[in-house]
């Protein structure tokens, strides 16, 4: 799984870096260090940029790597802020691992995640990349749901477990949140984030489903923390129409990897999208418009999906 120069000199067990991308968690950076820590998982090592918080988070980091560098490999870098994919593709460049855990400086790992996500991509030789579940915890780190992806988004979890359900589930029911991911170094380095993108996750992860290389453990990897402060949740409606308007565009983008039925449900998707931007605009009969072609579009990808494939989205 990883080459000689990803392995620690010695070790049986793949390198995982897991990548931190930080700015103004300065309440929250050393719970997520800390937790990177108390994994058990031995072969480890973090990366760390700060870009460009205006808080005490450089701070925090700098203190934790003075203390705990000795115990657990460190790279910490501090600079002006590029924004959150020119960071993390800086992150992977920095990194040692065959094995990437993409962090974030906000929320913190649960114990055994690594392990067993290790143990998936090991077992799943041609999946680039394995996602998993996580709680959802606030500020003060009270759990608030046990399950992001069944309480918070209201997913049935079962559409991630093949590969036909859970491309249609990128598309179209998307409940990933947090510090979920593990992905091979090639599947990054060949990938990466668009640096044009400001919600870059659901581009990343339409590329991986598209090819089949996304996989899916039913397990509580990490703690995904809501604060007031989360990029996707922000309740300005400019910012609002703004994410959507990317994120349209990325389904459009997007749209031609995927064979039928799935490109044609991620062009419904992006009718639904344009629908909920013309509702924040207030424009009624564009919200409608669009909410048709969107059941339509959906309707026909339904349509063209094998009864084998309706059956499952049935159970």
């Amino acid at each position: 799984m990883s080459d000689p120069a990803s392995t620690p000199a010695g070790a049986s067990l793949p390198l995982v870096s897991v990548l931190i991308p930080a700015f103004n968690h300065e309440r929250f950076i050393v719970r997520c260090l800390d937790s990177v820590l108390e994994d058990p998982y031995p072969s480890k090592e973090i990366i760390v940029i700060d870009d460009g918080s205006t808080d005490e988070t450089a701070t925090r980091i700098g203190e934790w790597v003075a203390a705990h560098k000795p115990v657990l490999p460190v790279t910490y870098r501090r600079r002006e802020n590029r924004g959150i994919a020119a960071t993390l593709n800086e992150l992977v460049s920095l990194a040692r691992g065959g094995l990437l855990r993409l962090g974030a400086s906000d929320d913190y790992l649960l114990p055994g995640g690594l392990e067993a996500q290790v143990r998936y991509l090991s077992a799943h030789p041609h999946k680039a990349a394995v996602i998993g579940d996580a709680i959802v915890v606030d500020r003060d780190g009270r759990t608030l749901y046990e399950s992001s992806m069944s309480h918070l988004y209201g997913v049935d979890k079962r559409l991630y477990l093949s590969d036909a359900s859970i491309r249609q589930a990128v598309i179209s029911h998307w409940a990933v949140s947090g510090a979920v991911t593990l992905a091979r170094r090639e599947a990054l380095a060949a990938a990466g984030w668009s640096e044009d993108l400001h919600i870059e996750d659901w581009d990343f992860f339409l590329r991986l489903a598209a090819r089949d290389a996304l996989g899916f453990i039913d397990l509580r990897v990490c703690a995904y923390r809501l604060h007031g402060g989360n990029v996707s949740k922000t309740a300005h409606v400019a910012t609002r129409i703004a994410n959507l308007t990317e994120s349209r565009q990325v389904a459009m983008r997007r749209a031609d990897l995927f064979d039928e039925p799935c490109r044609t449900l991620l062009r419904s998707q992006a009718h639904r999208i344009a629908a909920k931007i013309a509702f924040l605009q207030r424009r009624p009969f564009g919200t409608a418009f669009h909410l048709a072609v969107h059941a339509c579009m959906a309707l026909l990808a339904l349509l063209r999906q094998t009864p084998g494939a309706r059956a499952t989205r049935a159970v």
